[in-house]
């Protein structure tokens, strides 16, 4: 019984640091640690012209999002979006290793801002701001 416990609570360990691990993307340059340990986090800029910039946003609790959650890093942390520029109302609290989702993840790497298909700027990633359809993304179940 005792051995038994102690693997459960091994597991059970080991699920939370994987989960932790992956609360964020090594490589992101929107985020900044700066010396007194407090994070200073740059958002996607909106596009100035075209659809975007005159809609109106999709917030998160409305359940109109049509597409992946967009996996976004802000001042608060990890968050969940219906779009990339982390708007008021457009996200909500992530749920990134309790509940399996489309995602694709909002990063920034050489200035230029990508949505890539794993927390990892080395996985499928595509710039944002190209047209289409090289800016088509890898949307993954995660």
């Amino acid at each position: 019984m005792k051995l038994i416990q102690t693997l459960v609570m091994g597991v059970a360990i080991a699920a939370a640091s994987s989960a932790s691990v992956a609360q964020f993307v090594k490589g992101n340059e929107a985020v900044k640690v700066m010396a007194d340990g407090s994070r200073k986090v740059e958002l996607a800029p909106l596009p100035t012209t075209g659809p975007i910039k005159s809609l109106k946003p999709c917030a998160a609790a409305e359940h109109c999002n049509g597409g992946p959650w967009l996996m976004v890093e802000t001042k608060d942390g990890l968050v969940e979006c219906t779009e990339a520029y982390a708007r008021p109302r457009t996200c909500r609290t992530s749920t990134y290793g309790t509940t399996k989702l489309l995602r694709l993840w909002v990063v920034k790497s050489d200035g230029i801002w990508l949505q890539c298909q794993l927390p990892d700027v080395t996985s499928k990633c595509v710039n944002m701001f190209a047209r289409p359809p090289s800016n088509l993304p890898y949307p993954a179940a995660q």
